[in-house]
This record gives C-alpha cells, sequence and structure tokens, in this order.
C-alpha cells in the first residue's frame, strides 16, 4: 500500500498534479509516503514556477527570437519533469517487489 500511495503521487501529473499529493501528504501517516509525496509536489510545482520565470523573460525581451527561446526552454524543462515523475513513480513501485 506504501509504494502504490507514494506511486499516484508521482503519477498524479497525468490528472491532478498539485491536488493529489497534497492530500496524500496531509493524510498519510506513514514517513515514507509523505516523503514521496513532498517530493512529487516539488516536482510539480518546479515547471510551474519556471514559467513564472520564463514568463517575466519573455514580456522583458527585446526580441522575438527570445521568446521563442523562453517557450523552448519551458518545453524541455515540463518535459524533463513530467519524465522524471513517471521514472520516480515506477521505480518506488518496483522497490519492494
Amino acid at each position: 500500500m506504501r509504494q502504490l500511495l507514494s506511486s499516484l503521487s508521482y503519477f498524479s501529473i497525468f490528472f491532478a498534479p498539485f491536488i493529489l499529493p497534497i492530500i496524500v501528504w496531509i493524510v498519510a501517516k506513514d514517513a515514507y509516503v509523505e516523503k514521496h509525496a513532498k517530493r512529487a509536489l516539488l516536482s510539480h510545482l518546479f515547471p510551474v514556477i519556471a514559467a513564472i520565470v520564463l514568463m517575466i523573460m519573455a514580456i522583458n525581451a527585446g526580441s522575438y527570437g527570445a521568446v521563442i527561446g523562453y517557450v523552448f526552454l519551458f518545453g524541455v524543462i515540463y518535459f524533463g519533469a513530467f519524465v522524471y515523475n513517471v521514472v520516480q513513480g515506477i521505480k518506488v513501485l518496483r522497490e519492494y517487489a
């Protein structure tokens, strides 16, 4: 059950990126599950924080090329976070198998 809840926190990137890790973090009494819920929440928040920073940089950019570069950079960051969450979810599921 611990692995399932922990991996669901990571896999929630598909359906409820912020809500599920917060709920699991608050409700879970197990330190292992809480740790993974916190890590999943942080890995879900990272692209949002990056988007805010890159949006501010894009607004202040002087050219369209820079804006396109920032959009591309955000895509790379989001894809990296997405892959990280999927890999971590699979890792957690396979830990004690």
